[in-house]
């Protein structure tokens, strides 16, 4: 097993290797499997082409769409799906009370402002996407008696949450005072929060994208924030990222920006490691590994 590129994630993530029973090569032609250790692709089919007996590659993090034209089935890969689900639900909890709040606004603001908010007791929450993100939010919500609906591909349940498929978005959007994205960035959820679905938000509700910036159509939420179509947004990710200076979300009261600070490099660095470790383990054993990428499905 070999770990490539050599950054501040190497050395940990070597000892993790070496400790569930799996031999360290240099030479990457000798290995059986590779840890990535770089959300930048940069190099990796440099790598593939010159050890063709690798059977498993194992990517840092969650989201991997930098990496799905290197996908062959002829391989295994995984990616760390789940394990950052607690942190970005925390960032997502917070940026709807931010943003129902009003907190935003007050932070802002050089005078007393008139208080209205909306409390999230008892509201509609709607996430979109099934993964961990929304499994942790879910029991992040719990205690605030939230209606939470989630909309998922698979359409199957997940306890603490009404389930809704993709074509009933509307009912999952209506009465909704915050509208979560916590779903994969594929070539079938790019740009497809637009304008139209913006417009089947309740104009009070708040737009949380905890998610890829690629998956909302920028211009148009200028435009639906700039109109007061929906309540406001609150990103932690952008398109473009980072977001330009003069940028004009920048200059939007109803808007919070927070600079992809979901899952840092200290807050992700220990569930990787445990990840690496546990799947390699589990590679020595011949056991199925976790986080599988689908191949067809692009995560």
């Amino acid at each position: 097993m070999t770990l490539l590129p050599e950054n501040e994630l190497t050395s940990q993530l070597r000892a993790a290797v070496s400790a569930a029973g799996c031999e360290v090569v240099s030479d990457v032609r000798r290995a059986k499997a590779l840890i990535w250790c770089s959300p930048d692709p940069s190099g990796l089919a440099a790598v593939l082409q010159a050890a063709p007996d690798l059977e498993w590659i194992q990517l840092p993090f969650a989201g991997v769409e930098r990496f799905v034209t290197f996908f062959s089935e002829d391989r295994v890969w995984t990616a760390a799906k789940g394990i950052y689900g607690p942190a970005v639900a925390e960032l997502a909890l917070a940026l709807i009370l931010a943003g129902l709040r009003k907190i935003g606004s007050f932070a802002r603001a050089s005078s007393w402002l008139p208080l209205d908010q909306t409390s999230l007791w008892s509201a509609k929450v709607t996430i979109i996407g099934g993964g961990g993100i929304a499994r942790s939010l879910i029991d992040l919500l719990a205690p605030f008696n939230c209606d939470v609906v989630v909309v998922r591909r698979s359409g199957a349940g997940i306890e603490g949450a009404r389930v809704e498929p993709a074509d009933r978005m509307a009912d999952a959007l209506a009465g909704a005072a915050a509208v979560v994205l916590a779903l994969p960035l594929t070539k079938e959820t790019e740009r497809s929060v637009d304008a139209k679905f913006l417009e089947l938000m309740d104009p009070a509700a708040w737009l949380v994208n905890v998610a890829r910036g690629g998956i909302v159509v920028t211009s148009d939420l200028v435009t639906a924030l700039r109109r007061g179509a929906i309540g406001g947004a609150a990103l932690d990710v952008t398109d473009p990222e980072p977001l330009p200076d003069g940028h004009p979300l920048w200059t939007l009261d109803n808007c919070i920006i927070t600079p992809h600070a979901a899952n840092t490099f200290q807050l992700g660095t220990a569930p990787l490691v445990a990840l690496v470790k546990e799947n390699a383990s589990r590679f020595h054993r011949c056991e199925p590994l976790l986080g599988r990428v689908d191949i067809d499905a692009g995560y």
